[in-house]
């Protein structure tokens, strides 16, 4: 097993960088799964951009916006987030995902990016790069980043640990307490294993996203 995996799974503390497109549903979910990991395990999570649009954009049918039509409202979460990662950092962009998840997910408001930014105490004037395209060259060099380590025929989200990379996973609801602590094991356990690709069995319906998460103080940036 890889150092840092192997670190990970013998409690000793590691760094995991998580991969997302918040617009992503069962990314949403996981994403509530591994803040609980961080609870429960000794890790650390750094949160990296990807993009569904850049994913699917050179296939002859999008399966992200199969009407062609929602093409912009489902890049401005993700150029908002890299907005929000350049300008204030990393623990602004937690607390800004948090926030935006809830009117995404929770809310179905898709024009919340403005509240959002209120809610984790961000300057609503963000918001105004979730629709140009001055934040997509660093959008697609972190995309392009988890795609060299498993590949372009996957999703998000994509986690990292150490040389040890996987998809997924994809996961309705988010385990709890212990629980969470187990899938996180049990994950490293299975993508450090040489040749070992894939587990499926049938999904849910629909995610659920059980209860929002909390919302959390911060002083306007």
């Amino acid at each position: 097993m890889d150092g840092e995996a192997g670190a990970a799974v013998s409690g000793r503390g590691v760094t995991a960088d998580f991969w997302f497109d918040p617009v992503c549903p069962y990314t949403w979910v996981a994403a509530q799964w591994i803040r609980e990991v961080a609870r429960v395990r000794p890790v650390r999570v750094r949160l990296r951009l990807m993009s569904l649009q850049v994913l699917n954009e050179d296939r002859e049918v999008n399966p992200e916006d199969p009407d062609g039509e929602w093409g912009a409202y489902l890049w401005a979460p993700v150029r908002a987030c890299a907005a929000v990662e350049q300008r204030y950092g990393q623990e602004a962009l937690g607390r800004f995902y948090r926030t935006l998840g809830t009117w995404l997910h929770h809310r179905g408001e898709w024009d919340g990016i403005e509240r959002a930014l209120s809610d984790a105490g961000l300057p609503r004037e963000v918001a105004a790069a979730a629709w140009t395209t001055e934040y997509d060259t660093v959008i697609r060099a972190s995309h392009a980043r988890a795609v060299a380590l498993v590949g372009a025929d996957v999703g998000t989200p994509v986690i990292a640990v150490g040389g040890t990379a996987f998809f997924g996973p994809v996961v309705s609801p988010a385990p709890r307490g212990e629980a969470a602590g187990r899938l996180w094991d049990g994950a490293l356990l299975m993508a450090s294993v040489p040749g070992f690709y894939e587990l499926r069995r049938p999904a849910a319906a629909e995610p659920d996203f059980g209860p929002a998460p909390a919302a959390e103080s911060a002083a306007p940036e």
